[in-house]
């Protein structure tokens, strides 16, 4: 199966006659000869998919490009991170523009020509798509940088579940570019091509794991009367999780409580000394979490105490909550609907459960985080998925979003 898979080698002129088929044909797409060169190299980093700090060949292939447009270049922040500093005018503000880098383990089920070479690694999510639409914005900004102030191009390692946000911070990221404001931006299945959502405060859940130990008394199976049975207990308390949010929660408030792995026993006919349950928490507010976690040890007491087991828990807090400032989101809205076409912006769409590490970022500085419009979700096109493709038709509108935002947060005189 193949998805979005425009002939790299077909013209400007094309893409953009694509991208502008629909009810908008007033989007300002500014002219891209390099188009058909950078969905060439799009293709090339998603054939070549590469995992949490393990970015090696991507980053040459991005520190290369930058030095290529005549960046400033630095290399190993975060390991396999990159940074490209481009400088116009006197001004002193400075803004940041970030993109992910990293794929996902995950065996390619797509037979197009740039499908995956690495058995078990897979661009699902996109990051090759990111990074190519952040790689054209500079080209295009070093071409003709019509703004005052600095930019900074941040290309991020390991967003999918390890962090590279947060250790990009702790390797003094923004000691060393002080910006005033961050900005991200994800592909979106489900949403039109040409379409984007902006939305202030929470825009993806934070995320956290548990895990859960039953130890009851092993026996024979066929005596449960002399053991404590773990695998009861730990039933028990599935079912009990899934009234956390419906009543312990006001009903206006979101989360999610998922138990994903029931591990315990060897043998059919005995009775486990011990079972784990691991899962997922997923909410928007700290207290929110707060108030999910104190339930979920209740209930763990309580079932505890009355199948006469010990049950233990844990929590690895991960990825906070990614909620964009209220006044970045205003103007990431207003850049958008000039590029775009004001009904092409949504701004009422609901939050995401899942977590986005882009959240790091924007606990030290004020920012928005918007979602692009990636087409149709069908035949399997949707993240995180086997059959998943970048489409290429959005390289163009997210650009042009990228480049607008630098002009209107660095006015030039």
């Amino acid at each position: 199966m193949g998805h979005h898979t425009t002939d790299a080698n077909e013209s400007l002129d094309a893409l953009v006659c694509k991208i502008r088929k629909g009810k908008d044909t007033t989007m300002k797409i500014p002219e891209m000869p390099f188009l058909a060169e950078l969905t060439s190299l799009r293709r090339d980093l998603h054939a070549h998919p590469e995992l949490a700090f393990d970015e090696n060949r991507t980053a040459e292939v991005v520190a290369r490009e930058l030095e290529r447009y005549g960046l400033e270049v630095y290399r190993g922040i975060a390991r396999t991170g990159v940074v490209g500093v481009l400088r116009a005018g006197t001004s002193r503000r400075m803004i940041g523009l970030r993109a992910d880098m990293d794929a996902l383990p995950l065996a390619e089920m797509n037979e197009f020509p740039h499908h995956s070479r690495y058995h078990g690694k897979m661009h699902a999510c996109g990051h090759d798509g990111h990074t190519a639409i952040l790689l054209g914005a500079a080209r295009h900004l070093a071409g003709k940088p019509d703004f005052d102030g600095t930019v900074v191009f941040i290309f991020q390692p390991a967003e999918e579940s390890e962090g590279g946000a947060a250790v990009m911070i702790e390797d003094g990221l923004f000691d060393l570019f002080p910006v005033d404001a961050v900005f991200g931006l994800h592909n979106w299945p489900g949403i039109a091509v040409g379409e984007m959502v902006v939305m202030p405060g929470p825009v993806m859940a934070g995320t956290c794991a548990f895990e859960i130990t039953v130890r009851g008394h092993g026996c024979h199976a066929a005596m449960p009367h002399q053991g404590v049975d773990s695998i009861v207990a730990g039933a028990q308390l599935v079912q009990a999780l899934q009234t956390v949010v419906s009543r312990t929660l006001h009903p206006c408030d979101s989360a999610v409580v998922s138990v994903t792995q029931f591990h315990g026993g060897e043998a059919w006919n005995i009775i486990p000394e011990e079972v784990v349950l691991r899962g997922t928490i997923r909410s928007f507010k700290p207290e929110v979490q707060e108030a999910v976690e104190r339930a979920v040890e209740r209930l763990c007491s309580g079932v505890a105490a009355a199948n006469g087991a010990q049950i233990g828990v844990h929590f690895d807090h991960r990825y906070p909550p990614t909620v964009n400032s209220v006044a970045e989101a205003e103007f990431c809205r207003s850049v958008a609907a000039e590029v775009l076409g004001s009904e092409r912006v949504l701004t009422d769409v609901l939050p995401s459960m899942g977590a986005e590490d882009f959240a790091y970022m924007l606990r030290e500085k004020p920012g928005c985080y918007v979602w692009l419009g990636n087409g149709p979700g069908t035949g399997g096109c949707t993240l995180h998925n086997p059959h998943y493709d970048f489409n290429d038709e959005i390289l163009a509108p997210g650009i042009a979003y990228w480049t607008r935002l630098v002009e209107r947060a660095l006015p030039a005189a």
